[in-house]
């Protein structure tokens, strides 16, 4: 029997699922029908006329020559309403199975079925090909309405059918019509099946009801624990949500179960420990990553790392990341930094040495680099370079009362050392 796969359109993160379609099946009445009270009707048979001409169709097809198949269904032309809606769903059916012949074999489905005179299978299959084949030439709201039909008809609920009009509502841009199906799906599947939370999730990310995309996520996590993406995901929604100490957590579980496989995905644990008060963390595993390979050896990296040691308050450390951070970049505010963590590390003569190529470098606020500048050199027992920077300080408004208060400080100590200034 021949079959394929009909091609759905894809929602972010859902791999889709293949509807198959099959060639007209044998002639014997089945009930597919599961409504209450439904009686199985009488079997109906084409006619003995076209029926010598379907069985040649048949034969045709049994030997995979459709074309010739569908040349002999072409020129019946039946009386009976029966068996004009026989030929015509044979060669729907007959079509779908070709590529580039799904719009044409959905109008020969749609002319079999709308009279409603084909065996119960055959109607109920038919019905169901035609919402596979909507979907497939991009008719959403025909697919919906004729899986609507086949529900209708049948009285059966299907996994398969629900996720695929969770889909269609979202081709067709209803959101807020997404959610019963997928979780009608959800609870008919016996196997946890991805597809319908996924849709489900989209349905309220696209709509900003972050606080719902989380529920879903974290039911994604639970059933599928085994797929890394589901825990990045959840990862990033908890940030949407603010709920730094989660997104944490479950970024740290994913990195211990070998998850994290993207430069990005480093970056955000190590903001996530940050943000958490755990700066040192979060230099360590940026460094890690950084001489791994994983994350590029720039200067912004460089910055990133050293900015994190300098809340952990490793001074020293991260100067002289700054300091490697400046010979990539010649950036003027890496050496500012550099200078500046230093001084405070009591590394006087470094830290001159590193404001004064910021000044050389063109740093913005040279003031405020001639203050450091001239704490630096005070320390370090120049008091003419110290005076000497502080008249430069005072040219900034903003630190000209506390320049003008270090100036007598100055000028008494160089004094007492009997430096004249």
């Amino acid at each position: 029997m021949m079959k394929r796969s009909v091609k759905m359109s894809a929602v972010a993160l859902v791999l889709g699922a293949g509807a198959v379609l099959s060639a007209p099946a044998a002639l014997a009445q089945s009930s597919p029908v599961v409504c209450p009270g439904y009686q199985k009707g009488k079997t109906t048979l084409v006619g003995e006329r076209t029926g010598k001409k379907v069985q040649k169709a048949f034969e045709f097809y049994n030997e995979d020559q459709v074309t010739e198949a569908l040349n002999v269904l072409y020129e019946i032309d039946p009386s009976d309403d029966f068996d004009r809606a026989y030929v015509k769903r044979f060669i729907g059916n007959l079509l779908a199975a070709q590529e580039g012949q799904g719009g044409k074999a959905y109008n020969y489905l749609v002319e079999s079925v709308e009279p409603k005179v084909l065996n119960d299978l055959e109607h109920s299959q038919t019905l169901k090909l035609l919402g596979d084949l909507s979907m497939q030439e991009s008719k959403y709201t025909d697919a919906v309405k004729w899986y609507n039909k086949w529900m209708e008809f049948t009285c059966k609920e299907d996994a398969d059918v629900y996720t695929r009009l969770a889909q269609a509502y979202y081709e067709s841009k209803k959101l807020d019509k997404m959610v019963e199906p997928a979780d009608k799906a959800i609870a008919l599947y016996e196997k946890p099946n991805k597809n319908p939370y996924v849709l489900k999730l989209t349905s309220y990310y696209e709509r900003k009801m972050y606080p719902e995309t989380v529920a879903v996520a974290e039911e994604l996590v639970r059933k599928f624990p085994e797929t890394p993406n589901w825990w990045t995901q959840l990862g990033f929604f908890y940030l949407m949500v603010e709920d730094y100490k989660k997104g944490l957590s479950t970024f740290e579980l994913a990195y211990m179960q070998d998850y994290l496989k993207k430069d990005s995905e480093i970056k955000t644990l190590a903001q996530l420990y940050q943000t958490n008060g755990m700066p040192y963390r979060a230099a360590k595993l940026l460094e890690k990553h950084m001489k791994s390979g994983l994350l590029k050896e720039d200067a912004d990296m460089l910055a990133n790392i050293a900015n994190a040691y300098h809340q952990a308050k490793n001074y020293k450390t991260a100067a002289g990341l700054y300091a490697r951070a400046a010979a990539k970049s010649s950036d003027p505010e890496h050496y500012r930094k550099q200078g500046t963590l230093l001084l405070v590390a009591e590394d006087y003569k470094g830290a001159i040495k590193a404001l004064e190529n910021a000044l050389e470098r063109g740093a913005e606020d040279p003031e405020k680099i001639h203050f450091t500048l001239m704490e630096a050199n005070f320390y370090a027992g120049d008091f003419k370079s110290a005076y000497k920077h502080v008249q430069e300080a005072k040219k900034d408004r903003s630190l000209r009362r506390n320049a003008a208060a270090w100036e007598p400080y100055i000028k008494e100590k160089a004094k007492n050392r009997g430096i004249s200034i």
